[in-house]
């Protein structure tokens, strides 16, 4: 566990013996975030019987840096500065988690960040205001890049970052180019040592549980990456279940087998991680009963989940339990929650016709005043 002295230091990576063999080894790590992020169980509403869901809690591993993004820019933000980098580049949707948490690690880290965002046409020639990611992206003073996602689509993402890259270049800056989510082989070293981190929580706690799956939303491909090869490689041997939010599974699978021969594992993607489509109406698109799943885990158990990633994977795994409870019954799963919180408020307009819960409270004009500490006006 990192003190808080640590916070914000450069510090010499020692991988995890399991993972000792893995090419290239990372040789430096900065501590972003807070961790070990705590692991308890969650209560979901309707289960099979004898299933146990515990929780992962990577939504609290710093506020603005909150999710699984913090934990690949722990490596990527140590290569950038190995690099003498001045500027950070990376890409992503208009809400994107993972430029919010590079903008901020930038600033931390005394660089400027350039971010490319993508969104719809009708929007692209506009200010994008100030909701959720955007607003903490632009306190900070990321420089914002807007694309549609028709020039996204024809162009891709590592040619766009790579024009820009270039034209920063002519300015005399030193950029360093992270990929979509962090999401490359470096990137993916993020968690294989978050699976370090949940071996030494199981074997330092009093509940002594041994998960059978895990479970996570797919967006990019670094998480599951990392989580499937450290699964197999250390103690933990839990079965790795993705609920991909974009794209498709075939997709997924071939990204991640990349990533997978980058590090020199010598392993097969479909072999360590079963990957399910979870993307519904399409990335960052919810149906109401996607949102109205989110309010119901909100109001039974506390914990709020992101509309684009943990809410659509845990609305599908319980969709999956419930349609195939044999496949459930009596395993103790873990899922990750990995953040995006302020996503919440780009679909304000969605949920308010099912969060209700407000009334005009009845104050009877003849109750005798009585003085309270501090009047607020």
């Amino acid at each position: 566990m990192a003190s808080s002295l640590d916070f914000l230091v450069k510090k010499t990576y020692s991988p995890p013996s399991w993972a000792s063999h893995l090419r290239p080894l990372p040789s430096h790590i900065f501590s972003l975030a807070h961790v070990p992020s705590p692991i308890h169980r969650w209560n979901l509403p309707n289960l099979p019987s004898n299933t146990e869901v515990w929780l992962k809690r990577d939504d609290l591993s710093g506020m603005q840096l909150s999710g699984n993004k913090v934990r690949k820019l722990e490596f990527l933000m140590a290569d950038a500065i190995a690099q003498g980098a001045d500027s950070i580049i990376t890409i992503g949707g208009i809400q994107s988690n993972h430029c919010r948490a590079t903008a901020v690690a930038a600033k931390y880290l005394n660089l400027d960040c350039f971010l490319i965002l993508r969104t719809s046409q009708h929007l692209v020639d506009q200010d994008p205001g100030l909701v959720g990611n955007l607003l903490v992206e632009r306190l900070v003073g990321a420089h914002l890049q807007l694309v549609s996602k028709e020039e996204y689509a024809k162009i891709g993402s590592v040619t766009l970052t790579n024009v820009l890259k270039e034209k920063l270049i002519k300015e005399g800056r030193r950029p360093y180019v992270i990929p979509v989510g962090g999401s490359n082989s470096l990137g993916t070293w993020g968690y294989i040592e978050a699976v370090r981190e949940i071996e030494q929580q199981i074997q330092s706690g009093t509940s002594n549980v041994k998960f059978d799956d895990i479970v996570v939303a797919c967006g990019s491909g670094g998480t599951i990456a990392g989580l499937s090869l450290g699964s197999s490689l250390s103690t933990l041997k839990a079965r790795v279940h993705a609920f991909s939010v974009c794209d498709d599974p075939d997709y997924f699978h071939n990204f991640v087998q990349g990533l997978l021969d980058g590090l020199k594992a010598d392993v097969n993607s479909r072999d360590i991680v079963h990957i399910q489509n979870a993307k519904g109406l399409g990335y960052a698109m919810n149906t109401s009963e996607e949102l109205k799943f989110v309010k119901e885990v909100a109001e039974a158990t506390g914990v709020v989940l992101d509309p684009v990633y943990s809410g659509k994977a845990a609305y599908a795994m319980r969709k999956d339990m419930f349609e195939n409870p044999k496949k459930w019954e009596g395993r103790k799963v873990l899922f990750i929650h990995t953040g995006g919180l302020l996503g919440l408020f780009d679909k304000v307009e969605q949920l308010a016709s099912f969060v209700g819960n407000w009334q005009r409270m009845d104050v009877n004009g003849s109750v005798p005043r009585q003085d309270g500490i501090g009047k607020m006006f």
